[in-house]
């Protein structure tokens, strides 16, 4: 007898008939696990965003952006929170006004590499830690292929125009606040 070791393709998973109490017993399961994790069926950020004292349903930024708050300055920033949206970056552009920026979310603190491949704007990038603290700041020149890394792990890394941590006198051990808008 052979045994059958393929993987099923993903949609095998989810189709047939399903009599109606193993579908409730399903649906009832993937909600308390969204609600355990933190974020609804939407796929909206989790609540927990560093935004302290703000109420649930304080203002927000548009979906897909955030604001990260250094003090009395803000940048809003496009999420790049899927590796897909990562790998692109700033790639094409050709202008980042001021107070705006790219902020890049990931799952973990590490070690992070950027480099500038199709990237025209002149960029400083802000690297900060899992408490939202900024822990590095380097400038990175268009076009250059060679990696520009952090130098403490960090968990968020947020491009902006050129000059503008110097400008605005933010140095690392600035403490940030992210609030996230809806995905």
């Amino acid at each position: 007898m052979k045994l059958n070791t393929a993987r099923p393709e993903p949609h095998a998973l989810t189709s047939g008939p399903l009599r109606p109490m193993t579908r409730l017993f399903q649906t009832t399961l993937v909600a308390l696990l969204l609600v355990a994790c933190g974020t609804d069926p939407e796929g909206a950020a989790p609540l927990n965003d560093g935004a302290a004292g703000l109420a649930e349903d304080g203002p927000r930024p548009p979906r897909g952006e955030a604001w990260v708050i250094f003090g009395s300055d803000t940048v809003q920033a496009e999420v790049a929170a899927t590796a897909r949206e990562r790998e692109r970056g700033l790639m094409g552009r050709t202008e980042l006004p001021d107070g705006t920026g790219m902020l890049f979310v990931f799952d973990e603190q590490g070690t992070r590499r950027f480099w500038m491949r199709n990237t025209v704007i002149p960029l400083d990038i802000g690297f900060l830690d899992q408490r939202q603290v900024l822990v590095d700041v380097q400038q990175m020149e268009p076009l250059d292929e060679e990696f520009t890394e952090s130098r403490a792990p960090a968990m968020f890394a947020l491009e902006v125009p050129q000059g503008w941590f110097e400008a605005k006198g933010i140095e690392p051990g600035a403490q940030a606040r992210v609030i996230f808008g809806r995905r």
